[in-house]
């Protein structure tokens, strides 16, 4: 059931499903909630209150916000953790939100019980010109022409490319709903501004995050020109970092490969269980 949480500048949606300890899910830029829907049930069987919540714009919440930084999404994640009944809370940030996850721990640590940085957008990628191939290349060209032109046409393109190889049995039925999410007044103009806002602040977050933090990367990420290295490297800057890298995944492996995706967060939150 979608409820909406007011927070400044407008509401944001989010679903909360079992109980338990608390873990907040967050997709990055041009997705939906829905984006979660094969992890939340497994890790509702594994005794987590899990709540799937929406960006700025994106979703059910609402548009006309008059700020889309990664910044606004920390705060609005906080904000519902404290709205819940408050932390510690495990923040999962796909993408652009995975940049959020890092600033929120690092400004509310004791509201924070863990990071989890799905194809993190946390910082601009480190590009070295012998790993620049033609995934890397396209995929950047579309999200470059669907940023540019506000474009679902050509961001349902990216998805495509963004989605290699095996996919979930639903996910023609629900990048069509994504799409069409998307097409509604606004929701462009949102995604837009996401894309444009600069990972400067978040990236700097990284070596300050005081908690354990996992990286999960597809091995076919379109987003980087070496996935493989990038995950490492992030882990590196992390504190208390690691990295697990998904083999045949994109941008998504929490929808393309969510067993392993819910796999490897529910290692980490049995080892920090365990210490």
């Amino acid at each position: 059931m979608t409820e909406y949480l007011s927070v400044e500048g407008g509401r944001i949606s989010y679903e909360v499903t079992g109980e338990g300890p608390l873990v907040v899910l967050c997709h990055g830029i041009g997705d939906r909630r829905q984006a979660f829907r094969h992890m939340i049930p497994p890790l509702v069987a594994a005794g987590h209150r899990v709540a799937a919540a929406d960006l700025r714009g994106h979703g059910e919440s609402d548009t006309g916000f008059a700020s889309h930084t990664r910044a606004d999404t920390a705060a609005d994640l906080l904000a519902l953790v404290r709205h819940l009944g408050g932390g510690p809370a495990v923040l999962v940030g796909h993408s652009f939100a995975a940049g959020s996850a890092a600033l929120a721990a690092v400004a509310a640590p004791a509201e924070v019980a863990a990071i989890v940085q799905i194809g993190p957008g946390t910082r601009a990628p480190v590009i070295r010109l012998r790993d620049i191939g033609w995934r890397f290349t396209k995929g950047i060209a579309l999200i470059f022409g669907a940023t540019l032109l506000r474009s679902t046409r050509i961001w349902r393109r990216y998805l495509d490319h963004a989605y290699p190889g095996a996919r979930q049995a639903d996910h023609a039925a629900e990048i069509a709903a994504l799409t069409a999410k998307m097409g509604e007044k606004g929701r462009m103009h949102a995604f837009a501004q996401m894309m444009l806002s600069s990972p400067a602040e978040s990236g700097a977050a990284l070596s300050k995050v005081p908690v354990p933090a996992l990286v999960v990367m597809g091995a076919l990420d379109p987003d980087f020109p070496d996935p493989r290295a990038e995950a490492a490297d992030l882990a590196a800057l992390l504190p208390q970092g690691e990295a697990v890298v998904i083999e045949g995944s994109g941008h998504y492996p929490h929808a393309q490969h969510p067993q392993e995706t819910t796999a490897a967060i529910l290692r980490l939150l049995k080892r920090r269980a365990d210490a």
